[in-house]
């Protein structure tokens, strides 16, 4: 990296090396794609989605290959909140990138308790997901309604000693109202977009792809969407935003950081190019040096409209 060109945002207090995080759900814990590269290039590692207790998620199959993109519909496997803070942060913390915990619950409570055992743990910030379209229970009916939205993010913000970032569904039908909710109740950051809720049809079967029947579509497909919500939503709130949906590469990320985000996160991309976030971070540090760009904080926000 060279020593001239400035990569480091500021994301509500948590400070990035550079602006590209690993998003939820796509990187796990970090552990295959060490096996890659150096989990310290990165910015932070959002991990997967965590519950208070080990869930199994959907019954199979839970992945299907779209144009340009993928539906899933896992359900938040995971091991549970009290195995991440015992087995996978002490090896997170291996890396010098920040730990971004992920959140998820079926109840108000449930988010209560989630945001305050992970406020005791040693984690850089929590992202609560308050949008998961594979989910039956819980989830969809808080993140879909600018009321849901503040109920929930207000109740958890006095358990927050971390800064809380609010992951926002796009199934809904104005944005901007969701983040607006999401800032009055006390949220220090949004990222968006989580999946779009898709389905497949075999048309052999004559039945659904999915186990779940439905599931989230993430991949190149959904970027156009993406890169309007992150511009709408960094317009309308004085928070930062972290942008995600689509972004394969740096000319993507970049497109996201014009549009007004603050960083990026990157995640279905890797199941095809599991260099494709150290590529990102060298291809924006490439970019700044040709068109003279000391800071990357200088791209936020400069779309020329």
């Amino acid at each position: 990296m060279s020593n001239n060109i400035d990569l480091k945002v500021n994301i509500a207090g948590l400070e990035l090396k550079n602006p590209v995080i690993a998003a939820s759900g796509c990187f796990g814990f970090g552990r295959e794609y060490s096996r890659y590269f150096d989990l310290s290039r990165l910015g932070g590692i959002a991990v997967k989605g965590l519950t208070p207790l080990p869930r199994k998620g959907n019954p199979p199959p839970r992945i299907a290959e779209t144009p340009s993109g993928i539906l899933n519909s896992v359900g938040l496997q995971n091991p549970g909140v009290h195995a991440f803070i015992e087995k996978e942060i002490p090896f997170l913390r291996g890396f010098n990138s920040a730990i971004i915990a992920n959140a998820s619950g079926n109840t108000i409570e449930e988010y209560e308790s989630m945001v305050e055992i992970l406020s005791n743990a040693d984690v850089d910030a929590i992202e609560l997901n308050l949008s998961c379209p594979n989910v039956k229970e819980g989830c969809l009916s808080f993140g879909s309604s600018a009321g849901g939205v503040y109920d929930v993010v207000s109740r958890v913000r006095k358990y927050a000693n971390k800064p809380l970032i609010v992951k926002l569904t796009p199934n809904v039908t104005d944005i901007t109202e969701i983040a607006k909710a999401a800032e009055d109740a006390g949220a220090d950051s949004v990222s968006l977009i989580n999946t779009i809720r898709g389905m497949a049809i075999d048309v052999k079967s004559r039945r659904p792809v999915l186990g779940n029947i439905t599931g989230g579509l993430s991949g190149p497909a959904v970027k156009p969407v993406a890169l309007r919500m992150v511009y709408e939503v960094s317009k309308a709130v004085k928070i930062p935003v972290i942008g995600m949906g689509g972004i394969s590469n740096c000319t993507d990320a970049i497109e996201f950081l014009l549009a007004g985000a603050s960083a990026v996160m990157i995640g279905t991309a890797g199941f095809e190019n599991p260099m494709a976030w150290v590529e990102t971070i060298d291809g924006i540090e490439a970019y700044m040096t040709a068109n003279s760009i000391d800071s990357v904080t200088e791209l936020i926000g400069g779309l020329i409209v």
